[in-house]
């Protein structure tokens, strides 16, 4: 077994119950927080703000949030949440009692969610199956998303950041990797890209070198998408649907992106911007991009 997985639990009961249990099936990946970040005085902060914004929200309704994950894995405060921040009517019951029935109701809310935020299935950091295991991480992703988009002024501490153990099942036992993650904005990493870099140096101070360096650049694309077959003549506007982007980055890592994951000959603005979000989500779990980046 993975040294890191048993280093990461430092209690017996956490370590037990996924030795001992079907915790996570086979080929399924699991990302925790890891206990390490328990003394983490920001995520404390953090936690505690969204759950007096919650409670305020709904305190004419009598709720009470004392848990985020313990209290809002069924969907009711979700559901009432929602309810008082966008007046939305979902079309579910508010009380659901077994386990069907609760998943069905955070299908709906999560659907309703995502059409509010106008997220993909790729760009969210939660779904159905974690909040309903009372995963902490998804959940605060989840409440973080929904109060920026109804509540913008809410004052969430910037940089809040976890360690992370991402396990996952394989013929050969539980294979695990660790990771920091962003749960509210780096503000250092915002400020940074405010700030010129060298190609805004470059636009502002040296425009009689940009045609050298583009040409440098299609000539460093096109030595790896041409063993496809490609060829990139014009960067601006052959970037722009994502396609050339993840054949690049597919290139340059050494694996193959299933055709089914994206739009090979994207049709809409939406399966342009799908390809583009997917070549983002890509970078960031490389590594290689730790800033925000409007995808459109």
């Amino acid at each position: 077994m993975d040294p890191d997985f048993l280093n990461a639990f430092t209690q017996p009961s956490t370590l037990d119950r996924f030795l001992t249990e079907d915790v996570i099936a086979k080929g399924e990946k699991r990302k925790l927080i890891k206990p390490t970040s328990s003394n983490n005085s920001k995520l404390e902060e953090l936690k505690l703000i969204l759950t007096e914004w919650i409670n305020r929200t709904l305190k004419e309704e009598h709720i009470v949030v004392k848990s985020l994950e313990e209290d809002l894995y069924d969907g009711l405060v979700l559901h009432h949440l929602l309810e008082n921040l966008g007046s939305l009517k979902l079309d579910v019951d508010k009380i659901a009692l077994t386990e069907k029935k609760q998943r069905q109701k955070l299908s709906v809310i999560m659907e309703a969610v995502a059409q509010c935020l106008q997220l993909e299935e790729s760009q969210l950091k939660w779904s159905v199956e974690s909040i309903l295991a009372k995963d902490l991480l998804s959940t605060l992703h989840l409440l973080v998303a929904i109060a920026k988009h109804f509540e913008p002024n809410l004052a969430l501490p910037p940089n809040v950041q976890v360690e992370t153990i991402t396990i996952e099942t394989t013929s050969r036992g539980l294979k695990t990797s660790n990771a920091v993650e962003y749960i509210t904005e780096n503000k250092e990493n915002i400020e940074a890209q405010s700030k010129d870099d060298a190609f805004d140096e470059l636009f502002s101070c040296a425009p009689d070198k940009l045609d050298a360096v583009k040409k440098a650049l299609l000539q460093f694309v096109n030595q790896h998408v041409g063993k496809l077959g490609l060829n990139v003549k014009d960067i601006e506007s052959q970037f722009s649907d994502g396609v050339i982007l993840l054949l690049l980055i597919g290139q340059l890592e050494g694996f193959f992106l299933n055709l089914r994951n994206f739009f090979l000959t994207p049709a809409s603005t939406m399966e342009m911007l799908h390809n583009v979000n997917l070549a983002l989500d890509l970078l960031a779990e490389g590594g290689l991009l730790n800033f925000p980046v409007n995808s459109e």
